[in-house]
């Protein structure tokens, strides 16, 4: 993986969120690449995140929207990698703004996948969540939606040697609008708003979640899902970590949330593969989950098998959050 970017273009859609940020900080590290292109539609981002790569002229700046095909035909012009990052993706503001969210993330996916193929792009990757998984919100349905154009894109291409597939997340702790920023920045005095006591989660760090989109890139052969292996956690024992003299109180699940995370369904086993540190859903179209260059040394999962928070094998204790809460929180700032 040492020479992945080496020499090439690469350009991260919604590349000022907090998953962008730092996949641009750690792909400068362990790569050399010609030119990482951070595309986005907030100027303000973009100023105050130039100021962190001053004086490297391998960082480019493109204001931009994925709603506009046009405008992202530009900005891939002589690109290699694409990591689609851009979406809208608060649950309760997506249930009240459908509209939005599906010019965004369906229409923006189409803009994304015919400028690739248009304009040469070697291999997009782009970021899923669990809430596309048996979906019951919007969010999430817009996000299966787009699954399923990603995948479909490598049928789509033709003869381009454009190829496509889509990492998997669950809760990636610290990124912005997640649960620790929020409980973080909660007063003094004030209790813990907790929707349900029941409630778990998957706990992801930001740099696992770089990780799996270069493992993405340099293991695809087009259409496969990633889907990393991450313990779990109970809203309480994360309220717990982030502070244990706080109090709390029970707000009930907001619009279209769910009470567990989902990231692989029954009906999906049939199609994964097990590995040593992640799983893979393969493609149904094609046959292509029967094909052995995608499913290289993959372990077939059982017939029953399901990957959701609540069920899950590995957890994490409040003790190892507040260790990783220090050191987020020394480096963020917060």
């Amino acid at each position: 993986m040492g020479d992945l970017f080496n020499g090439s273009v690469v350009l991260v859609t919604g590349g000022t969120g907090s998953f962008g940020m730092r996949f641009v900080q750690n792909t400068i590290l362990k790569f050399n690449p010609k030119k990482i292109i951070i595309l986005s539609r907030d100027e303000m981002k973009q100023w105050e995140l130039a100021k962190k790569f001053h004086g490297d002229d391998r960082i480019r700046f493109f204001i931009g929207d994925v709603r506009d095909r046009e405008r992202l035909r530009r900005a891939f012009n002589g690109v290699d990698y694409v990591v689609h990052a851009a979406a809208t993706k608060i649950v309760p503001i997506a249930e009240y703004n459908p509209f939005e969210c599906v010019k965004t993330n369906i229409d923006g996916a189409v803009n994304v996948i015919d400028a690739a193929i248009d304009c040469g792009v070697k291999r997009v990757v782009a970021l899923s969540t669990d809430k596309a998984c048996a979906p019951i919100n919007l969010y999430g349905a817009t996000k299966l939606v787009s699954d399923k154009l990603f995948i479909a894109a490598n049928n789509y291409s033709g003869a381009s040697a454009t190829r496509f597939a889509v990492v998997r997340y669950g809760n990636v702790m610290g990124s912005r609008g997640s649960i620790i920023p929020f409980f973080s920045s909660i007063a003094e005095g004030v209790p813990f708003p907790i929707t349900d006591m029941r409630m778990t989660r998957f706990m992801m760090p930001l740099d696992h979640a770089v990780a799996l989109v270069w493992h993405a890139f340099e293991d695809s052969v087009g259409g496969e899902i990633y889907v990393k292996k991450m313990p779990s956690m109970n809203i309480l024992e994360i309220a717990k970590a982030i502070n244990p003299r706080k109090e709390y109180v029970e707000t009930g699940i907001r619009p279209g949330e769910k009470l567990h995370e989902q990231m692989i369904s029954r009906d999906d086993a049939r199609f994964t593969y097990e590995y040593d540190d992640y799983y893979k859903i393969l493609p149904q179209i094609n046959d292509w989950y029967l094909d052995q260059k995608r499913v290289k040394s993959g372990k077939k999962v059982r017939g029953d098998f399901v990957y959701a928070s609540d069920t899950n094998d590995r957890w994490m204790t409040h003790l190892e959050l507040r260790n990783w809460i220090s050191s987020w929180r020394e480096e963020s700032g917060a």
